[in-house]
């Protein structure tokens, strides 16, 4: 065995049906008292909920939580968060909320307490992405880390298929970075490999059965773990292009994610033998191919798969390419310019991932 290194991200993880309901304990169990409450404008009924658990004690709300956290937005809420005199933050949602409520914590040193209600992972790491002027830049801070997530199998029920299959891919992004990435240990392989399994066999049945209590949670499992690893190793091409192409294009998250993955993932396979045997194995009809897996799963999810139709420009081909290799990172293969960018221009126009790049 490599030697290695392990860190564990000190986050309190509460989970089950109806955990909403041991909010006000959480609280309390911080000492706490005097919660501001976060929601993107489609979750303002989730957080009337909220409003209904905690009782007279919420200080504040603001409802205007914004894909890819817009700093302007973020400045906005502040002023209200410092306002109420609040002693600490509770996000209800998806990525959005969790981000702002990030952004929040980091600027004010308030106790962060989430309930994720999509399976995008943002919760469980310390990494903080935030947009200002069209341009996405991102942190990574112990501090950033909320330091309570309340998962609520009963806030997934009702998330439509379309978007728990570009979450659960999403999630499982994380993981199959996390299994070829610089700073990989036993720890995060093991996680990296249980998560995968729990969300590719959990998602192509929420798609004909969207109210399987048991594939919700197997799901939202799934995507606790997967999170964790995008918490506790660093990250490679298929991250940093989607926030590339998120940040500077204005593309939805999960889809993003969703369409760049196995494309990304063929780039960088001649050189991660080990970590591709290992996502073969938690992917059902890999036959050894964990390319041949994941496009089988993607066909599964009956999702979208090329970015043209989430409103990308040809002509943004070239951009995008001249952006994902402008600034350097770590990846377990070279970035280079033209191979990149025929893995954008395949993204782009919808193709099957193929390991020939």
């Amino acid at each position: 065995m490599d030697s290695f290194e392990y860190n564990s991200n000190p986050a309190r993880i509460v989970f089950g049906s109806g955990t909403i309901k041991k909010v006000p304990e959480e609280l309390a169990r911080a000492k706490v008292s005097k919660p501001f409450l976060l929601s993107t404008p489609q979750q303002v009924s989730h957080v009337d909920l909220l409003n209904n658990v905690l009782g007279n004690i919420v200080v504040g709300t603001f409802t205007e939580a914004t894909m890819h956290t817009p700093v302007e937005v973020t400045e906005r809420a502040l002023e209200q968060l410092k306002s109420s005199g609040a002693d600490s933050i509770v996000s209800i949602g998806g990525g959005s909320t969790v981000g702002l409520g990030k952004a929040l914590s980091i600027r004010t040193g308030l106790f962060h307490l989430t309930i994720p209600t999509t399976y995008a992972g943002s919760e469980v790491t310390p990494i903080l992405g935030e947009t200002d002027a069209g341009k996405k830049t991102t942190r990574s801070d112990p501090r950033i880390l909320p330091s309570t997530v309340v998962y609520d199998v009963d806030f997934t029920m009702t998330l439509p298929a379309g978007l728990t299959a570009t979450s659960g891919v999403n999630a499982i992004a994380h993981a199959v970075e996390a299994l070829y990435a610089r700073n990989t240990n036993p720890v995060i392989n093991l996680l990296a490999q249980e998560g995968v399994k729990a969300l590719a066999n959990s998602l192509p049945i929420l798609i004909s059965e969207p109210s399987s209590q048991a594939a919700r949670t197997s799901a939202l499992y799934g995507a606790w773990l997967c999170g964790t690893c995008l918490g506790s190793v660093g990250m490679s091409i298929h991250h940093k292009l989607c926030h590339t192409l998120g940040g500077s294009f204005n593309l939805p998250h999960s889809e993003t994610h969703t369409i760049v993955l196995p494309h990304a993932l063929s780039y960088n396979a001649p050189k991660v033998p080990a970590a591709m045997e290992a996502l073969a194995k938690a992917l059902p009809e890999s036959e050894g191919d964990a390319i041949k897996g994941l496009n089988a799963l993607l066909k599964k999810l009956k999702v979208e798969r090329g970015l043209k139709a989430l409103g990308m420009q040809e002509s943004d081909i070239d951009k995008a390419a001249d952006i994902a290799v402008g600034n350097p990172y770590w990846n377990p293969r070279p970035i280079e310019r033209g191979p990149i960018r025929e893995l954008i221009r395949r993204a782009w126009a919808g193709e099957e991932a193929r390991a020939d790049l």
